[in-house]
């Protein structure tokens, strides 16, 4: 006799239902941003959520430019790239970043809250990172998402 009256649901690439959501940075704190869209990319705000499916939305970033970082992040905090060859370290402060491109800036702070592996570059194609409020994603008519309602 079968007494389990539900079963395990696993979702997978066929029965995912993926949305187009739209953020707008403007004002946010960098952090804070970064882990609640990776959590929307990731699908862990679902309740079919598997931990092997990419089950999480698109995500689409305006105003990446507006930004903020809290206390003197924007001089202390660096980030170091390596070229390849004997003495080529490099690193750039925060500002530097968000001076040259805005979007990097975003991008990378989502990219390490997401999986080292396969997956976490399937989900990271999933993420648009804009500056201005102008995007390219007007036909998949995002939904514009609040992040202080998220947890």
């Amino acid at each position: 006799m079968d007494t389990l009256s539900y079963k395990t649901v696993s979702a997978n690439k066929a029965t995912v239902d993926k949305q187009w959501l739209l953020v707008d940075a403007e004002g946010e704190i960098l952090g804070r941003l970064a882990s609640k869209v990776a959590k929307l990319l990731r699908g862990k705000h679902k309740p079919n959520f598997t931990p092997h499916v990419d089950c999480g939305d698109n995500v689409v970033i305006i105003n990446a430019e507006k930004i903020t970082l809290t206390g003197n992040k924007w001089e202390d905090k660096t980030y170091t790239r390596y070229t390849g060859y004997p003495g080529g370290q490099r690193s750039r402060t925060a500002q530097e970043i968000l001076e040259r491109n805005p979007a990097r800036l975003v991008e990378k702070s989502i990219k390490g809250m997401l999986p080292k592996n396969r997956l976490g570059a399937e989900l990271f194609r999933n993420l648009k990172v804009y500056v201005g409020t102008e995007h390219n994603q007007e036909a998949q008519k995002p939904t514009a998402i609040n992040l202080k309602d998220l947890k």
